[in-house]
């Protein structure tokens, strides 16, 4: 009787089967299936390497007995593996290269960077060996001669070439025991990402949903609630011709840029009513989002074998800069093209004090009276019918002067723009957003409406850093045990210090796997760290450096240019080198401020600019996802602007809170 095998349903794969009802099937039935789930029309080159790795697969897995993925989604990535298979105690993660006769370092990093993201995020992966095989079809030679593997078990990428593969297969599998896995339950086990904002921006530009990109089911419900909370309040607005504000608060790292975007991004169709814009006074993430969705967009259009319309620019027109968006007022009497406008860091707008100056010196306006946030609203009140303003509010980030704190939106709507309703976050009376007082004086107000649905309140840090600010704050306010207790309970998020920039280098190189970004950053007002060959007067431009590769100058990975808190506050890499300098020095029993001017350290008096400088500190020591070595200078004796004495005790500081010394 012939074999009739069984139909497999994967939510995560295009196609999955039993090894033996994949070799009992048609190639053009497998074919068939890849070919229905694309999202475009599958060309000839596609659908040859499509049926080359079917057949591929057909001769070399006889006689095993496991279950086969085509096509298996990495949420996170937003991308798909060609080939995972499930044999033993052992996921294999495979790359085909079709008609390669190289192993090029990206498609390593690639296959390595799926195996990774199994690893820490799919929790069927957390605790199996992962195996990753790059093919390349056409190579003579494979590239990997033994297999090896790391703590956590993923094992470096296998290069193989067609002859190799079944030998490595049976090898691996030999080399590696433990109970079979269950397919099925490996499959269906969660997959909890905590993309970063770049990842974040890409997946939901590309029309995924704000609830898949939280790792923790509180977390994802607390997104969900929100962007429902926000569309609700827009619909209303939109449906009964009125105006509303709504402000958002959430705890560090809670998604409220997410949030954010994810609004931005669901209204997003140009010429429509509902048409979005999400604006940032943060000119980096700014310009290194646009960048990130920018070439993603053009490598869709190539895929789909189309082009962008010349003139046509989506991206730009739904993340913009702040200051632009306040320019364009200033040039014609009309409203906005956008009737929801969403202002990320909303506490950051101007004071009218420098909103005065600022048009007074650069716009020729000497008569202007408002702050920053009265002047963007009433631009986005010349719309006659509707209009949502969403404010996304953190507290206690301060690192600019001029800024006035969301009291002032509060203030401008209450005193200028009595029409518009507020909708409130009922968490915006704590302290650190400084606001209790205007809210006090709008409380009772019928167009006031106060929600905990407007608030963030379960953090969706990296998943290895969620308790780093916690060991940061205690570190920056000198309360060295609560410091201790929380350096130890970063167990998996190593933290070390030098005095060797050379050790700190290869110390974040060795860590870095498959494309993890690296980087050297360092406090704008480092003046001192240039004997070390870091001159943060150097502008780094953060597109390059956030973005680009290994094989680019410009990037991160080259360790040559130094990024500053101003670049990197709201983006992220894996793994930091901050180097620090005789700007913020540790001077029992608490810290000293330096400004270098001229050719000497001042001493930094005023209390706000003592705390942007701590704030600064702040900004570089959360910036790594994975970990961080802390490179303090040893200084020299014979020069005077770099004495011992303005680091020693920084660094006997960090070993006496337990951070452990790299010292070979």
């Amino acid at each position: 009787m012939a074999h009739t095998p069984e139909k497999s349903v994967s939510s995560r794969a295009w196609y999955s089967a039993s090894i033996a009802d994949f070799l009992a099937v048609t190639d053009n039935e497998i074919l068939g299936a890849l070919t229905r789930h694309s999202e475009f029309s599958v060309d000839e080159t596609q659908a040859q390497a499509w049926l080359e790795e079917i057949r591929f697969l057909k001769a070399h897995l006889r006689g095993l007995a496991g279950t086969i993925y085509f096509e298996f989604h990495v949420p996170r990535m937003g991308n798909r593996i060609d080939v995972v298979l499930v044999i033993g105690a052992v996921v294999f993660v495979i790359e085909f290269k079709v008609g390669e006769k190289m192993f090029a370092r990206s498609a390593v990093e690639q296959v390595w960077d799926y195996a990774l993201d199994l690893k820490n995020f799919h929790e069927g992966s957390h605790q199996v060996a992962i195996v990753p095989i790059l093919i390349a079809t056409a190579a003579n030679d494979s590239g990997t001669s033994v297999p090896s593997c790391d703590q956590d078990r993923v094992y470096r990428p296998i290069k193989v070439n067609p002859l190799e593969f079944r030998k490595t297969l049976d090898a691996v599998v030999g080399q590696i025991s433990g109970p079979a896995l269950a397919a099925t339950t490996w499959e269906n086990a969660p997959y909890k990402p905590t993309p970063t904002i770049v990842e974040a921006a890409r997946a939901l530009y590309a029309h995924h949903q704000v609830e898949a990109l939280n790792c923790f089911d509180a977390g994802r419900q607390n997104l969900g609630r929100t962007a429902k909370r926000i569309e609700a309040i827009i619909d209303e607005a939109r449906t009964k011709k009125k105006k509303a504000i709504c402000f958002v608060t959430g705890v560090p790292g809670a998604g409220k840029t997410l949030v954010g975007l994810n609004t931005a991004t669901q209204h997003r169709r140009e010429g429509e009513p509902t048409h979005a814009v999400l604006l940032s006074g943060n000119a980096p993430l700014v310009a290194v989002l646009r960048a990130a969705l920018t070439r993603d967009e053009k490598a869709r259009l190539k895929a789909a074998g189309k082009k962008r319309p010349k003139g046509s620019d989506p991206v730009k027109q739904f993340i913009q800069n702040v200051h632009h968006f306040r320019d364009e007022a200033g040039k014609h009497d009309g409203p906005p093209a956008d009737h929801v406008v969403v202002f990320d860091e909303a506490q950051r707008a101007w004071n009218q004090a420098k909103t005065a100056d600022f048009m007074k010196r650069k716009k020729g306006r000497p008569d202007f009276q408002h702050s920053e946030s009265e002047y963007l609203l009433s631009y986005v009140d010349r719309h006659q019918d509707w209009a949502v303003v969403v404010c996304l509010v953190g507290g206690g980030q301060e690192i600019h002067t001029g800024e006035a704190g969301i009291g002032a939106w509060l203030d401008a709507v209450n005193r200028s723009f009595s029409h518009w309703e507020m909708h409130i976050s009922s968490k915006l009376t704590d302290s650190e957003y400084s606001a209790t007082g205007i809210i006090d004086a709008v409380r009772e107000s019928a167009r006031v409406h106060f929600s905990d649905e407007l608030h963030l309140a379960v953090s969706m840090r990296s998943f290895r850093a969620e308790h780093v600010s916690a060991f940061v704050k205690a570190l920056l306010d000198c309360e060295q045990d609560i410091a201790r207790l929380a350096l130890a309970r970063l167990k998996r998020y190593p933290i070390a210090v030098t005095r060797n920039l050379a050790l700190a280098k290869s110390w974040v190189r060795q860590r870095a796997r498959g494309s993890e970004r690296y980087g050297l950053i360092a406090s704008s007002r480092a003046q001192r760290l240039k004997p070390h060959a870091i001159d943060v007067r150097v502008k780094t431009d953060p597109v390059h450096w956030f973005l680009d590769g290994k094989d680019d100058t410009r990037s991160s990975y080259y360790l040559e240019d130094a990024a500053t808190e101003f670049q990197v506050q709201g983006l992220e890499v894996d793994w930091a080198i901050v180097s620090w300098d005789g700007d913020f020095r540790f001077k029992i029993p608490d810290w000293s401020y330096h400004d270098f001017r001229g050719a000497k350290w001042q001493n930094v008096k005023k209390p706000d600019n003592r705390n942007y400088l701590k704030n600064a500190y702040r900004v570089l020591l959360t910036r790594a996802r994975q970990g961080m070595v802390i490179f303090v200078p040893e200084g020299d004796s014979a020069d005077p602007t770099c004495a011992p004495e303005y680091y020693d005790a920084t660094f006997q500081y960090l070993r006496d809170v337990g951070v452990p010394v790299l010292d070979s």
